[in-house]
């Protein structure tokens, strides 16, 4: 979707000067994974709109491929307005007859998964319409082989309205990794204890549980919690789908479960430092110091916008 963030400090009412970029849960999974060396594709649909454009010129410049996405004649991009702030602060969607939405498995005509190791999906897509959940339940169906599906809950109840987020567990349940706040758990499952939530969600090899600022938890066997880096947020957006990167491309490289984990908080961590979906990745010689850390020097990191900070 298109995305106006404030470009000037106010009470949003007061503002008049926006600036335009571009975001999404999946979009800005994909425009992450090339910042950590991981080849990546965006499949959605935009409006034959200026806004359109901007999606499919500002996504394509981060190295993802997008020849599979679609333009749509007849209905607009979506778009977003985020009211910026390091606590965290409304996001509101102007989705409702979108390109996206119109989406269904048709799309699976013109998709080609070959050679792909994993495919991302997020519970808002099937919130946007009845063909876009058909199209979630089709590529859940495929036939997978050595192919992972990733599935992000991002649970958004303003979609959710009339429609029952129930169906989020049913699709998770199918994945075989499975990410999650443990406040959008709670709401799914009734918990968001993550042996609990295990209990409740046997199938997916693997489960992650994020704990906001805390940090998260894998669960493949034992319990495996990692906290998170202290960052000098400057907005909280993005942050999960930049740890969902992270974490995603440090599985695919056969990294320990410590380091899967560190690399999605590394990952969200530079995202937190910007009011944009994607931050700017940490010089490479930094992330492996970090990636190897020992607990201490792990918890004494701060990030802030000059830089990594010591004690």
């Amino acid at each position: 979707m298109a995305l106006f963030v404030p470009a000037e400090p106010g009470p949003p009412d007061e503002v008049k000067h926006w600036v335009r970029t571009i975001g999404g849960a999946e979009s800005n999974v994909a425009c992450n994974l090339p910042t950590l060396g991981v080849r990546s594709g965006w499949v959605s649909a935009v409006g034959d709109d200026p806004f359109g454009r901007a999606m499919l010129r500002e996504v394509a410049s981060h190295g993802v491929d997008v020849s599979a996405c679609s333009v749509d004649p007849l209905r607009p991009t979506g778009l977003y307005v985020k009211e910026s702030g390091a606590g965290g602060s409304p996001v509101r969607y102007y989705r409702a007859g979108s390109a996206a939405s119109g989406m269904g498995p048709e799309l699976l005509d013109r998709l080609d998964l070959d050679g792909v190791r994993v495919l991302h999906l997020s519970g808002i897509t099937p919130a946007l319409s009845d063909s876009c959940l058909a199209l979630v339940r089709a590529l859940l169906a495929l036939p997978r082989g050595d192919r992972l599906i990733s599935f992000d809950v991002n649970l958004r109840p303003a979609l959710w309205a009339g429609r029952d987020p129930g169906l989020l567990a049913e699709l998770a349940a199918q994945a075989d990794i499975v990410l999650t706040g443990d406040d959008e758990a709670q709401r799914v499952w009734g918990t968001g204890d993550p042996e609990q939530l295990r209990a409740l969600l046997p199938g997916p090899r693997t489960l992650v549980v994020k704990h906001g600022e805390r940090g998260a938890t894998l669960v493949e066997g034992e319990p495996l919690f990692a906290p998170a880096l202290k960052v000098d947020v400057v907005e909280p957006v993005g942050a999960g789908d930049a740890f969902a990167a992270g974490f995603l491309a440090a599985t695919l490289r056969g990294a320990t479960p410590l380091e899967r984990l560190r690399q999605g908080h590394l990952q969200a961590a530079v995202t937190l430092l910007t009011h944009d979906d994607v931050g700017v990745p940490l010089p490479r010689e930094v992330v492996d110091t970090l990636l190897h850390a020992d607990p201490d020097e792990w918890r004494s990191v701060r990030l802030t916008g000059e830089g990594v900070v010591l004690p």
